[in-house]
């Protein structure tokens, strides 16, 4: 299960970071400003500069943190010895896992990563490239074992990520459908899709 942080042990800044994420999905990085998050903390705007050097420092936590998780995950699939198929099952679930726990985190990385500053920029979008064409790797690796269909490796990675960050929805309008079920449904949608 992805764990992003403990709030029993959150420091300052870790609470500073955690609430700026839901103010920054809800307002979008560019409206949401530093007297918004002070009042979101309920600190004096200047006490956050204790803690928080600036939005864009603020920013680029959130999403490196994201990152890291999604890298550190792959990693050690990677290094398992489990069938390509079991592979890409794991990984899509704990990307639905993230979209359920960690729902800002994710929403942030995904939609205002286009704020970061240089290096930082270039350096996410780099890792952002790596882990798809990891993730394609691992579908060319089941394909070549006759584990997967003959599909085209770039198109299941896009098509499995556009259809998980549909959870964007989900979280927006929380219908009829549990967590479980939306789970195990995508799960099954998607698997199926690369099931010889």
């Amino acid at each position: 299960m992805a764990k992003i942080q403990s709030k029993k042990n959150s420091s300052k800044k870790e609470i500073i970071i955690e609430k700026a994420a839901r103010l920054f999905r809800e307002k979008g990085f560019g409206a949401a400003s530093m007297r918004d998050l002070a009042e979101v903390v309920g600190v004096e705007a200047a006490s956050l500069y204790n803690h928080i050097q600036s939005k864009a420092e603020i920013l680029q936590a959130i999403c490196f943190k994201a990152a890291n998780e999604f890298i550190s995950h792959l990693e050690s699939v990677e290094a398992s010895s489990e069938s390509t198929l079991k592979k890409m099952e794991t990984i899509i679930r704990f990307h639905i896992h993230m979209m359920l726990d960690h729902y800002e985190y994710v929403y942030i990385s995904d939609h205002e990563w286009r704020h970061l500053p240089e290096p930082y920029l270039s350096n996410f979008l780099n890792q952002r490239r790596s882990y798809r064409k990891r993730l394609g790797d691992i579908i060319s690796e089941g394909i070549h074992k006759n584990e997967m269909k003959q599909i085209d490796p770039y198109v299941a990675v896009l098509t499995i990520l556009s259809a998980v960050s549909g959870i964007e929805s989900w979280q927006r309008s929380r219908k009829s459908t549990s967590a479980d079920v939306l789970e195990s449904s995508m799960v099954k949608y998607l698997i199926e899709g690369l099931k010889k």
